[in-house]
């Protein structure tokens, strides 16, 4: 009776010995990012008119993840905020905090000039939810903000790459040729639409009007995309007893992404 009260104890001190140690590695722990390693251009929100990102970034910032820990740098408006920190405004003036350093940035705006300006490496701990971020600014004083990023968009490095396009609209009979080509530059992507006449004189997305880039075969256009959204578009042809400008909607499959061989 003695042995087995003694057995159960022992037992009872092991768990509640794992359980100890489990919360002592869960606390301060940071998640793994929920993404694969590489970098993303990700929304930066904040709770406050006065702490955004510059009106040049549309309210992005490059999201970095490497060995699971993610960091997004964001490009501020001035350089009125010298120092951020994640956490609280109260954890942010102890002695040990470690305070985020500022980066010098240049922006250009949509009028073409150019202004120098902060920017901050903020360590994320999670996407879709908010969590503390404090900064001070030139006159010394702390003020607490909630932040959160969200929607990370992969950034792909300049090349050619191929991708699974599907076409929607119009009577069903035309096509597209799939897999398409891609094109990245400076971050920005451009597909070569081949389609399946050679009587389209020109595309339009928007108010934007693409000409052929070909003067034989099939007519080919190259127009800027984005992967994993419907692409509404319109296509002048002439295989009709008169011209039609058809609408369609195009959409790459960013899963099926890869380098063109």
């Amino acid at each position: 009776m003695k042995t087995r009260f003694l057995s159960s104890v022992i037992l009872l001190v092991g768990v509640i010995c794992l359980l100890l140690a489990g919360c002592g590695q869960k606390q301060g722990a940071e998640p793994k990012a929920p993404i694969a390693d590489g970098v993303y251009s990700a929304d930066f929100k904040t709770d406050g008119s006065m702490f955004h990102v510059n009106e040049a970034h549309h309210g992005k910032g490059v999201l970095t993840v490497k060995d699971g820990a993610m960091t997004i740098h964001i490009t501020m408006p001035s350089k009125n905020t010298v120092n951020l920190f994640r956490g609280t405004a109260e954890e942010a003036q102890k002695d040990d905090a470690k305070l985020i350093e500022p980066t010098l940035d240049t922006v250009t705006y949509d009028d073409g000039m150019t202004e120098e300006v902060y920017g901050f490496d903020i360590p994320v701990p999670y996407l879709d939810e908010e969590f503390d971020c404090a900064l001070v600014g030139t006159k010394g004083k702390w003020y607490d903000h909630k932040v959160s990023v969200s929607n990370p968009v992969l950034k792909l490095a300049d090349g050619e790459y191929t991708c699974e396009v599907t076409l929607t609209g119009g009577s069903g009979k035309a096509s597209v040729e799939s897999p398409a080509r891609i094109l990245v530059k400076d971050g920005a992507m451009t597909a070569r639409i081949v389609w399946s006449s050679s009587h389209y004189e020109y595309m339009t997305i928007g108010e934007t009007k693409y000409d052929p880039v070909n003067t034989e075969g099939n007519s080919t256009f190259e127009i800027p995309v984005t992967l994993d959204e419907d692409i509404a578009v319109s296509a002048l042809t002439t295989a009709m007893s008169e011209p039609h400008l058809i609408e369609y909607v195009l959409r790459f499959d960013g899963a099926t992404l890869k380098p063109a061989e």
